[in-house]
């Protein structure tokens, strides 16, 4: 199919409350919204990394300009076929896994909308239901944490992930387990620890914690694998996941039992399918990740997390912890009885099942380009 024109557009979308990072306290969330077009067909794709390198290494505004300038000029006028052909062309600008990402989600959203298929149908998905875990950083009190702990799982969810601080791990967690001793609690350590930590670590063990998620930082694989040969609890792989090339070191090197998959950081569906894939082979299963975004980036997630071995629930953001307003509708969590888990049913309409109203995109966008040959 040939690409007729990428139009790209900067938003700024307020969020339900203020986030906290280590750049400050951000009121708006900004996100990058692509829409590819072919014939009367077209394709949504987004990158949401935030708006300044508190996060990732690339903000809204950096991809922003690598689309307007650089990405989107090698693919309009170009007969793009294959997911294969797209990343050919989009090979000899370095890095920038974002804004690669919007253009891939694109292509796949536009590509499945001409075959008239749903996205995760045609990516070959099992899941026809998609179960789901929360994530809490810390809180003003550690009864605030608890409640919000027990209402996650009075709600159906699956899994609670934990935001594990300096100075907050093993007292925090000892008051959660006694309060939910068999509950599945995940811990999130975001690459702050090293191995001069290993004592700590190997506490961490008394908690029973269905994983701990990259305890030390992304570069240290062979750390990761001396970790996971020292403690019983199976270690997941996040911000070292960058490219199915870091991922087969891992899997080599045995760094992690569990994997996430988040589209941004991979470069889009492509290379998440093949990471994927390669997790399967190894017998290591996945789970999907998700940012605040404007929903586009959210349901081509969805689609990501019906493969197969995606067996570990995926990341949902309750609605106070994303952007107020969402520029397709987000699938809402059901549940069909009390005892069972809360699910996203997927959709059966093509590609993402939905498309941005664009008076509505023109509202909250701060820039906006146009690519055509």
């Amino acid at each position: 199919m040939r690409i007729d024109c990428i139009e790209i557009y900067h938003l700024e979308l307020p969020l339900s409350r203020p986030i906290e990072t280590r750049l400050g306290v951000w009121e708006k969330w900004e996100t990058v919204l692509v829409r590819m077009l072919s014939g009367d067909m077209e394709g949504w794709g987004e990158a949401s990394p935030g708006n300044a390198p508190a996060i990732y290494p690339e903000t809204a505004a950096t991809v922003f300009h690598v689309l307007r300038c650089h990405l989107a000029p090698r693919v309009v006028g170009k007969y793009v076929q294959t997911p294969e052909q797209l990343q050919e062309l989009l090979e000899p600008v370095v890095g920038n896994h974002h804004a690669r990402a919007a253009l891939d989600c694109a292509w796949w959203d536009l590509f499945a909308r001409r075959q008239n298929r749903p996205l995760h149908l045609l990516l070959d998905g099992k899941h026809e239901e998609i179960q789901l875990g929360v994530s809490f950083d810390r809180m003003p009190t550690i009864e605030d944490l608890l409640r919000s702990i027990g209402e996650a799982f009075e709600a159906g969810f699956s899994r609670v992930e934990l935001k594990l601080r300096p100075g907050w791990e093993a007292s925090m967690l000892n008051l959660v387990r006694r309060e939910f001793p068999t509950e599945h609690i995940h811990g999130d350590v975001e690459g702050a620890l090293g191995l001069q930590h290993m004592e700590l670590l190997c506490r961490l063990d008394d908690f029973f914690l269905t994983m701990l998620e990259q305890p030390l930082p992304a570069e240290d694989l062979v750390g990761m694998a001396m970790v996971q040969d020292t403690i019983r609890t199976p270690l997941g792989l996040d911000e070292a996941i960058t490219s199915l090339r870091q991922a087969e070191l891992a899997l080599e090197l045995k760094s992690g039992r569990y994997v996430q998959l988040k589209l941004g950081q991979l470069g889009g569906i492509t290379t998440a399918v093949k990471v994927h894939d390669a997790c399967q082979e190894a017998a290591t299963p996945c789970w999907v990740g998700t940012v605040p975004d404007s929903g586009v980036g959210t349901r081509a997630a969805l689609a990501v997390a019906a493969l197969e071995n995606c067996a570990f629930p995926a990341g949902y953001l309750l609605p106070e912890q994303r952007p107020a307003v969402s520029l397709v509708p987000i699938p809402e969590p059901t549940r069909a009885g009390s005892n069972e888990p809360v699910t996203i049913r997927l959709w059966q309409e093509p590609g993402i099942g939905a498309s941005p109203d664009l008076r509505e995109v023109y509202r909250y966008c701060v820039a906006e380009a146009s690519i055509r040959p």
